[in-house]
């Protein structure tokens, strides 16, 4: 079974780019089901690719391998997570103790659509392309093997980009079990509690490790506002880096109670923490009305544009949101800003924070950028994979 692409359409591949789309495909041959493996080959019959076949995304494929003589088996993925997990100890991260890292970040770890996160002993794991529907089985063998002493292993594919991809979303327990209570991880001495059945993506958001850690650094006798705070993790963080006071804002109450148990079991319960369940964007207005003002505020929300075509009116979300924060700075007061769209570049994320200031009449300056932590890592030939950008702004009293 093959993909024929059109002619001049393998330019992509050639750049080792992982991603078939559906206009660059010619011909499909020998009527290949959903997640099968399929040869890739250029207008002249010239093998490019192994890819997986997924016949309703517009990704028509994603590439497993460029190697013509390698098998897609399960030597094959054994191989790809012991390449992953030995990377991860290069960067200091080891699978023992309380630690917490990701350990397979998707197409940047080559393997497409998988994205596979160490909390304390237990693995969580996310599918959301087609390949992995053929492959799960094996996939939850090689962890094991790899994983002797794993607690457990649960499948958190509940995302709806699996939609895209013609699939269900699921939550399945893939081996041993998984407790009903949040589990416990540490990060940069704090301690955390994650609830792997139904806390965001994986349970935690580990691509924002280091900010979290820089916000703690700055935070001293500030007053600080963060938005979308989800369980609490950059007002954790401002708390015990001496801030004055700390409002964690969420629109969730079951967030919220997770932020206050994360701040009981580091000892912060007497810390001047204040909890708001609200909108964001209400609360933000309220604020404004109020003439209340923050050194610091946090704006961490969840992704705004899903695909292209909401790119317009995330750009518009992002602005209004950013133009409120500005204006609840303090004189000498910061804005640590972030989009986790991947369809926002770096360069639109920054164009929309400096209309957000012109707008609401101040001038910032960009101190720090920020990025996904290190175990996110970025495949070179895969722009894609930096979706996560931030920026560290800083306002003085001049105004425009």
């Amino acid at each position: 079974m093959f993909i024929s692409l059109l002619p001049s359409r393998e330019k992509s591949l050639l750049r080792l780019h992982p991603w078939v789309f559906s206009g660059a495909v010619d011909k499909v041959n020998g009527n290949p089901k959903l997640g099968e493996t399929v040869e890739i080959v250029d207008s002249k019959g010239n093998f490019l690719a192994w890819g997986a076949y997924s016949p309703n995304s517009q990704i028509r494929s994603r590439v497993w391998s460029f190697e013509k003589n390698e098998k897609i088996d399960k030597d094959f993925f054994v191989h790809k997570l012991k390449r992953c997990l030995e990377s991860r100890r290069t960067m200091g991260f080891e699978p023992k103790g309380a630690n917490a890292f990701r350990l397979v970040n998707a197409e940047n770890d080559f393997l497409p659509g998988c994205i596979i996160d160490y909390y304390a002993g237990y693995l969580s794991v996310q599918l959301l392309s087609a390949g992995w529907e053929i492959f799960r089985e094996i996939l939850a063998e090689c962890l094991k093997e790899i994983f002797p002493n794993c607690k457990g292993i649960i499948e958190r594919s509940d995302s709806s980009v699996r939609i895209k991809e013609g699939l269900e979303p699921q939550v399945k327990i893939l081996a041993a079990e998984i407790p009903q209570h949040a589990i416990e991880i540490e990060e940069n001495g704090l301690k955390i509690l994650v609830d792997l059945h139904s806390g965001h993506k994986t349970g935690y958001y580990l691509d924002q490790r280091n900010a979290r850690k820089r916000i703690g650094e700055l935070a001293k006798d500030k007053r600080v506002l963060n938005c979308f705070c989800y369980t609490g993790g950059f007002g954790l963080f401002a708390a015990k880096g001496g801030s004055k006071y700390v409002r964690q804002v969420d629109v969730s109450a079951s967030a919220l109670e997770l932020a206050k148990r994360n701040a009981a079991l580091n000892g912060l319960e007497n810390a001047e923490i204040e909890y708001a369940e609200a909108d964001v964007f209400t609360h933000l207005r309220k604020c404004r009305d109020k003439d209340e003002t923050f050194d610091l505020i946090i704006l961490d929300p969840p992704k705004f544009a899903e695909s292209t075509s909401q790119v317009e009116k995330a750009a518009k979300g992002y602005k209004d949101i950013n133009l409120l924060a500005i204006k609840l700075l303090a004189p000498g007061g910061m804005l640590a800003t972030f989009s986790c769209s991947g369809h926002i570049s770096t360069e639109l994320f920054q164009k929309i924070t400096a209309d957000a200031a012109v707008d609401a009449k101040r001038q910032v300056q960009i101190l720090e950028n920020f990025r996904q932590a290190q175990d996110h890592p970025v495949l070179a030939s895969f722009p894609e994979g930096m979706y996560l950008k931030g920026l560290l702004l800083f306002s003085g009293s001049e105004q425009i």
